[in-house]
Parts: C-alpha cells; sequence; structure tokens
C-alpha cells in the first residue's frame, strides 16, 4: 500500500471512529441531566488539538442548555398560538437529520413536528407545485421542521433534470411571492442552509459505505449527487441569490464540525424568536385509590415477551 493509501485508510478510520462515538453519544444524550451528566463524563477532557474537537462535556452541557430553552420556546409557541415554520436545507450528508433530532429530542411530538416529504407521485406531480407543502404548514401552537422542502426544485430536481429551467425559473419568480404569503399570515419562517466542504462529503459517503448500520443512508441519488458537487454549487447560488429576501432570509451553517454545527444552529434559532417564561402551576400526583373488593387476575404466560436478556 502506498503512503497517500495509507494516509487514506488512516483518514477514514479516524472518521469512523468519530462518527461511532458521535452515535454514542446520541444515545446517552436522552439519559444526561446535571446530575448525570457530571458523573458520565469526564469534567477536564480536553480540546482535542489535531482536530479542534468540541470537549464531550462542553458539547453536553451546552445541548443540555439549549435543550431547556427549547421547551420553554414549546411553551411559548403553544401559549401565544403561534406557527413556526423551519426549513432545513443542503446537500446529501450535510448533517440537516442530526440538528433536527437534537431539537426534536426532549420535545413534545404534538407540538413538534418533522416533514421528510418523498418523491411526489403521480397526482401530487400534477398539482401546484407548493400543494403539497402547503398540506403540512402549521396551525396555531406549532413547530413545523421541514428536512427538505420545497427548494427540492431548485436543488436535485434541477440538477437531477427532473424538471425543465422553464421551471426553475417559475419556481424562482413565485417563491417569493409564496414565503412572503407565509410571513404575511403571521407564520415565523426560518431557512437554513447547512455547509460542508466537499472533502467532508466525500469522507460521510465513505463511512456510510463501511458502516453496515448507515448503508441505509445512502441511496442510488445520493451516489449521483456526489458526482454532480459542482452542478449543486451552482444550483446553490442560484437558489441563495433568488430567494434570500428581508422577510426570509437565508443562514448559512458551517457544518463541517457537526456537534458546532447542531449547537450553533439550535443557538440561533432561539435568538430569531422572541419568547418568555410560561407560568406553570407545579402538578399534584392524587392519591391512588385502593378498593378492598378489587383482586388483580391472572394473565396467560404466553401473553408475556420472552425474558430472553
Amino acid at each position: 500500500m502506498s503512503g497517500h493509501d495509507q494516509s487514506n485508510a488512516k483518514n477514514l478510520a479516524d472518521s469512523m471512529r468519530h462518527d461511532l462515538i458521535d452515535g454514542l453519544d446520541e444515545e446517552l444524550e436522552m439519559e444526561f441531566d446535571d446530575e448525570r451528566l457530571s458523573a458520565l463524563v469526564d469534567r477536564d477532557a480536553p480540546v482535542d488539538d489535531a482536530t479542534m474537537d468540541l470537549p464531550r462535556v462542553t458539547y453536553f452541557r451546552e445541548l443540555l442548555d439549549l435543550q431547556r430553552e427549547l421547551v420553554k420556546l414549546q411553551d411559548w409557541v403553544v401559549h401565544k398560538g403561534l406557527k413556526v415554520v423551519v426549513l432545513f436545507e443542503g446537500r446529501d450528508a450535510a448533517g440537516k437529520g442530526g440538528v433536527i433530532k437534537r431539537i426534536t429530542q426532549r420535545l413534545n411530538p404534538r407540538t413538534c413536528r418533522v416533514v421528510a416529504l418523498p418523491a411526489p407521485n403521480d397526482r401530487e406531480r400534477t398539482q401546484w407545485y407548493f400543494q403539497r407543502y402547503v398540506n403540512h404548514l402549521p396551525a396555531a401552537g406549532e413547530i413545523v421542521l421541514f428536512d427538505r422542502s420545497w427548494y427540492n426544485r431548485a436543488g436535485v430536481e434541477r440538477v437531477m433534470g427532473f424538471c425543465s429551467e422553464d421551471q426553475v425559473k417559475e419556481f424562482f419568480n413565485d417563491v417569493p411571492e409564496f414565503e412572503k404569503m407565509l410571513v404575511r399570515s403571521g407564520v415565523v419562517l426560518l431557512k437554513y442552509w447547512f455547509s460542508i466542504t466537499d472533502e467532508e462529503q466525500q469522507a460521510r459517503f465513505m463511512m456510510r459505505i463501511h458502516d453496515p448500520l448507515k448503508q441505509w443512508k445512502l441511496s442510488p441519488m445520493d451516489l449521483q449527487s456526489r458526482s454532480r458537487w459542482e452542478s449543486y454549487t451552482k444550483a446553490k447560488e442560484d437558489m441563495l441569490r433568488a430567494t434570500h429576501i428581508d422577510v426570509a432570509p437565508w443562514w448559512i451553517v458551517d457544518a463541517v464540525d457537526k456537534k458546532r454545527a447542531r449547537l450553533n444552529c439550535i443557538h440561533h434559532l432561539l435568538s430569531q424568536i422572541p419568547y418568555g417564561s410560561v407560568p406553570h402551576t407545579m402538578p399534584i400526583l392524587p392519591p391512588r385509590e385502593h378498593h378492598p373488593d378489587y383482586a388483580r387476575g391472572d394473565l396467560p404466560e404466553e401473553l408475556y415477551v420472552p425474558s430472553v436478556y
């Protein structure tokens, strides 16, 4: 193996190690509160000078603090009857799903929901382009996170030839008016573009190829998008120029470092929606009723899941 190949293999191994740790951290995140955090994570973990990785304890503490604020924001949205829409766009493997997962981790799914639409079916292709997205817009007291949105037309549809240039031009003419209508109707609209480098996308795709637990994330479309990096870059630049408007500007998230990207995006989202604390009455658990004539019946053993572990 040449020195270049050895270096590439080492870089891939390092990236897979970091990705594995990130996956394990995801499982730990939901278990954390202030007391558990101090016990589970090394308080004095240093920054890795070689990679400038964010110390895990710092990441976990900041994430937990931001998630507390997200819960407050959720309460405020319900209390004030706000309608919030957040769009997450970016190249494949840019980390959109990771930040969406951290936003929703501790929120009520009845208040905050994720919309990730598949490719349009034959009927939807004959509808007004925005129609299938309108069906998922929030009512009062709801937050909707779009994991890809109507901007598919400006990105994957355009680059992969699923629409004509005339349709793209029409989209660029229509989308500013569409979004102005949403804002005028009271919708809080935020748009994030997750930006990664050519090299970082290559590394993340390679990790997915070599990790059996993540191979499902790679579709034939993803592989084709990799070969069309420059076409996607041009499409992104055209999109930003045509649809960056005062009432609904684009915000670009530097997403090469996944953990920093999550924290920065959530922090920014919170800063864009003024909110306050909603007073809550502490719930009182009622005493359990006991009836002397009640006897619990025995259930057949075959109804129980076998105790394999």
